[in-house]
């Protein structure tokens, strides 16, 4: 028997899939993993799993560079920690770990979840990388941030700040870090404390409002909060318009416009502030959205958001920035979606038909008979039931799940994740090969 061969690869829903190097396998499953979460064809142990087992064949620095990039551009909290803590096992990644880990640490409660990753299958002591590392990632927080983070669990902050044995940058932090290890350290004014002691929740929303003291996210996580506390509207708003939308991902406004929708153009405009200075992508475009059957599967079991939820957020900032579009969605169809914007897209989208199967090939191929364009922006699980033909013009295959095969390489351009980082990826493209 030859063994010598390719193997024919598939994707879940039967299509033929493309060989692609360790490196590509494991961006595609590192890029929009919700750590352990399971998908609506994987479980989330197999692609934890496969991604361990992908790192020893990928170079240290590339490794590195990826947890770096999913943590910082993609937004992904846990998946790089695991990364990370793979990279620690072996001898030819281990150098990078320190630096790594002290990059990916960006909130002081992913030091003691690091941890936890490292013991998950047994407590053994930490490497001097990994000491290194958090002791470097130790430092960067203050009083206010260790406060509000400082969780009881099976480690706690304070548990690791003696595992790994972090020296203070100077004598104010080492009195910060006495009241951690003293249990000493100063109320946080946050408003998980302040309603948690039984305070007036619409005077509490309205002083954390006018005190600036919300960050974005919990701004559009308590929004049906307010308006259920009959929270000053004015307040609302105007935090709102100047919220910091660097590190929300997209559908992150969709959840909360779902829960408010009498406030769907206030949430909508918060959400579109980020595509402030960018450049329109010349020429036509076509934006093709998958409303398939596994694209309603929840992002993770705390969630209701789903893949589709990531796409159609996604879809939304890549209209504003085409200067001619055609919009489609695909199933076991392709429909034409009506020229809307923001969530009356998402709205299009959603209704367009029903979610079904996967017929990716069948839709590109349709669009390449009717539509004459610059480029194509296919959003995608990629779990197609048919093959997929070439793009006539430039062609984007962002894939929004983390999926073992795909079918997006050769003439197509991958990207893989859900973070509006994405958009920038298009058009630093367009840039250097226009």
């Amino acid at each position: 028997m030859k063994i010598n061969t390719k193997t024919n690869l598939k994707t879940h829903e039967g299509a033929p899939a493309k060989n692609i190097t360790p490196e590509q396998q494991l961006r595609r499953s590192l890029m929009a993993c919700m750590l352990w979460e399971d998908t609506f064809y994987e479980d989330g142990q197999s692609i934890a799993e496969r991604i361990a087992s992908l790192i020893p064949q990928v170079d240290p620095q590339k490794v590195a560079n990826m947890a770096i990039e999913a943590r910082e551009k993609m937004r992904l909290r846990h998946a790089p920690l695991l990364v990370v803590r793979e990279m620690a096992r072996l001898p030819k990644h281990k150098a990078f770990v320190a630096s790594t880990l002290a990059r990916v640490i960006q909130r002081p409660d992913e030091l003691a979840e690091f941890v936890a990753i490292y013991w998950k299958d047994g407590k053994q002591p930490l490497s001097k990388q990994v000491k290194k590392g958090l002791a470097e990632a130790f430092t960067k927080f203050d009083a206010y941030q260790l406060a509000k983070y400082n969780r009881k669990g099976l480690v706690t902050l304070r548990d690791v700040l003696f595992l790994c044995h972090a020296k203070p940058k100077n004598e104010e932090q080492e009195k910060l870090w006495k009241q951690l290890i003293n249990d000493e350290l100063p109320v946080p004014d946050t408003w998980e404390v302040a309603l948690s002691a039984g305070e007036n929740k619409k005077e509490t929303w309205e002083r954390l409002l006018s005190e600036r003291k919300l960050g974005g996210l919990a701004l559009l996580r308590n929004l049906r909060n307010m308006y259920l506390a009959d929270v000053n509207e004015k307040l609302i708003f105007e935090a709102l318009d100047r919220m910091n939308t660097e590190k929300i991902l997209p559908f992150r406004f969709i959840a909360a416009a779902r829960y408010v929708p009498h406030w769907e153009s206030k949430v909508e405009r918060a959400m579109i502030k980020c595509l402030e200075g960018k450049e329109k992508l010349t020429g036509k475009t076509v934006l093709l959205v998958d409303v398939s059957g596994s694209m309603s599967s929840e992002l993770s079991s705390k969630s209701d958001l789903a893949r589709c939820d990531a796409a159609n957020g996604l879809a939304i900032l890549l209209r504003e920035i085409c200067e001619e579009v055609a919009i489609y969605s695909f199933s076991n169809r392709l429909v034409r979606i009506p020229d809307r914007h923001g969530f009356a897209l998402r709205d299009a989208i959603r209704n367009s038909q029903d979610h079904m199967g996967t017929y990716l090939g069948k839709a590109v191929k349709q669009i390449n008979e009717i539509e004459q364009y610059e480029r194509i922006v296919v959003l995608t699980d990629e779990q197609s039931s048919d093959p997929v033909p070439n793009p006539k013009g430039k062609g984007y295959m962002i894939n929004v799940s983390c999926n073992q095969n795909g079918v997006g390489y050769g003439p197509w351009i991958h990207i893989d994740g859900f973070s509006e980082a994405i958009i920038d990826y298009i058009i630093e493209y367009e840039k250097q090969y226009n």
